[in-house]
């Protein structure tokens, strides 16, 4: 495909293209860019909370980028491009979009369908969560924790999800972008449309877009 096609497909061209290959549950994401963007301190003096997003769809490559920003592998070893503590990784993240909710999976750079209905409404209250194009989802995974108390787990999982989101800032100020994160959400609700176990809790959800 010639590069100048490429990078107009969108998200949702992505995830037709793979029901019509037959592989619509498991989707490989372009291979994340991990250089470029603008200086770290230009995009932490633009990094702000957006409410008001465009209906532009957002590309496969972007995604990928996001993604990686959030949860990805930066290091041979395996290591991610946020701390977690004792290097547990218990975290999950989630791309919630009108096409359906995927699990990212960093180390073969794809997302996984979980389900095909449009629960971008569940990732918040707020009536812009249902109408952006992509709301992630941070899932703390509280079997990869190890035997430490639930008040760590909830301690530790808050700063890991932070984290994720702060580098999903930075990402989308550098790139134009608008994001806000967000705490207020059905968690029961959106565990069960998620297929998490008991043992997983959704710690915060941020929603992505072009700004308005």
């Amino acid at each position: 495909m010639k590069p100048g096609i490429a990078c107009t497909i969108t998200l949702a061209v992505l995830f037709c293209l793979a029901a019509i290959s037959g592989a619509a549950d498991t989707i490989q994401l372009p291979k994340p860019q991990t250089t470029g963007g603008k200086p770290l301190m230009q995009a932490m003096s633009e990094r702000h909370s957006t409410r008001d997003f465009s209906s532009r769809e957002i590309q496969p490559q972007v995604l990928s980028n996001l993604l990686w920003a959030a949860w990805g592998i930066n290091r041979p070893e395996g290591r991610r491009t946020v701390p977690t503590a004792n290097n547990k990784q218990g975290m999950d993240v989630y791309a919630v979009t009108a096409m359906g909710a995927y699990l990212y999976d960093a180390a073969a750079n794809t997302i996984r369908l979980v389900s095909d209905k449009d629960l971008r409404a569940l990732t918040g209250r707020q009536d812009f969560v249902g109408k952006a194009p992509l709301n992630l989802v941070y899932v703390s995974d509280y079997a990869k924790m190890g035997s430490i108390s639930d008040q760590d787990k909830l301690r530790y999982s808050g700063a890991h999800a932070g984290f994720m989101g702060q580098n999903v800032y930075l990402y989308c100020a550098s790139e134009g972008l608008g994001t806000v994160i967000r705490a207020w959400f059905d968690g029961p609700t959106l565990a069960k449309e998620l297929k998490l176990r008991p043992d997983q809790k959704a710690v915060l959800c941020q929603t992505v877009g072009y700004p308005k």
